[in-house]
């Protein structure tokens, strides 16, 4: 559906109502197509990628928890370490 700028000021409602419909405005601007207006798909991306296959699920729902490993403490403050990097 092409729309000129004129007709889609005065009855912009209408061309919402079209767009959401599932109808593709195409927004004219002295003949030349210049926008489209379209429906917003409803179904996240994450649920759309999956059914298209692109992606995948992950097995587990939870990530670990990283509390239990052991994490080294610096010796010294690592402003220190960056400070003498930089001379």
């Amino acid at each position: 559906m092409d729309v000129a700028v004129t007709e889609l000021r005065a009855h912009l409602g209408r061309w919402i109502d079209a767009a959401r419909e599932g109808n593709d405005v195409v927004i004219t601007d002295r003949g030349t197509p210049v926008a489209r207006i379209v429906a917003l798909d409803s179904t996240p991306v994450i649920d759309r990628l999956t059914a298209q296959g692109v992606i995948s699920r992950p097995a587990r729902s939870t990530r670990p928890v990283a509390g239990d490993r052991h994490r080294p403490t610096p010796k010294r403050p690592v402003a220190d370490i960056v400070s003498e990097q930089r001379r």
